[in-house]
């Protein structure tokens, strides 16, 4: 899809840009569901977001990270109905959670039970529980590193909200900063410290070992002369990490929105 970002003009010392991807993660480390809006809950979180996830008997969440044969269990979503279609039957992810379960445990080949936080989700971060930014560009430049489709280079990275018009790497520079998309107030607080999970198939799992000392490199490389080096002790890095304040709750971002940055 192709915007037309003209109607968005760059003044008062702000770089505009805007919304073009909203995706939602309902199950930790599971596929995502392109939605058109998302709003806020009182943690910053994105509704529905990691909503739920497996834990193991050891109370160890399970994700791509720690269980690579996640990446072939294909999911799709009925958000509103709280429903998940998994080997295309759908089941309520509130009235059949046993269900769930079995079928999970049967793909793990261990015990697992299915666990909902509806007020925070299951986020990597704590600290920084709102939704991931990343821009287009920055995610073109790199599944051309990697000569990846777009799209793959979206499921290994795994963001929320993908923003156009600011250039390759603009959010390295929003560290510290506070920016608004559409009508919510964000704070860009860390560059996220990627894991395993962007070196392999989203699809097979298979790893491409020398993917992680690559993209390090290229990244340093590529890394913007007005980004803080602070943020950056390592380049092994993609998307900002964000907090959003309890007062924009109930506020809803959505596809078409500005997102307007500092410059």
């Amino acid at each position: 899809m192709t915007e037309d970002l003209s109607q968005w003009r760059k003044e008062d010392g702000l770089a505009a840009s805007i919304v073009v991807g909203i995706r939602i993660f309902p199950i930790k480390g599971l596929d995502a569901v392109d939605v058109s809006e998302s709003s806020v809950l009182p943690s910053g979180a994105l509704r529905f977001d990691r909503q739920w996830a497996f834990v193991d008997s050891r109370g160890g969440l399970i994700n791509g990270k720690n269980r690579g044969e996640i990446h072939a269990i294909r999911t799709e979503y009925r958000l509103e109905q709280e429903e998940a279609i998994l080997d295309g039957r759908v089941y309520s992810l509130v009235r059949q959670r046993a269900d769930v379960e079995k079928w999970m445990s049967d793909r793990m080949n261990e015990r697992v039970e299915l666990q909902e936080n509806r007020e925070l989700g299951f986020p990597d971060d704590t600290i920084a529980p709102g939704p991931t930014f990343v821009g287009r560009e920055s995610l073109e430049v790199i599944a051309g590193w990697y000569n990846l489709p777009l799209a793959e280079a979206r499921r290994r990275f795994r963001t929320n909200i993908e923003f156009q018009g600011a250039g390759a790497f603009w959010e390295d520079r929003l560290y510290g900063s506070t920016f608004k998309a559409g009508p919510v107030e964000v704070r860009a607080i860390n560059p996220c410290r990627r894991c395993v999970v962007p070196s392999r198939d989203s699809q097979t799992g298979e790893e491409d070992v020398a993917f992680q000392k690559r993209f390090s490199m290229l990244r340093k490389a590529h890394l913007p002369e007005a980004a803080d080096p602070s943020f950056f002790k390592d380049h092994y890095r993609l998307a900002v990490n964000t907090r959003v304040a309890a007062s924009e709750a109930g506020k809803t971002i959505r596809v078409g929105d500005p997102i307007v940055f500092p410059m």
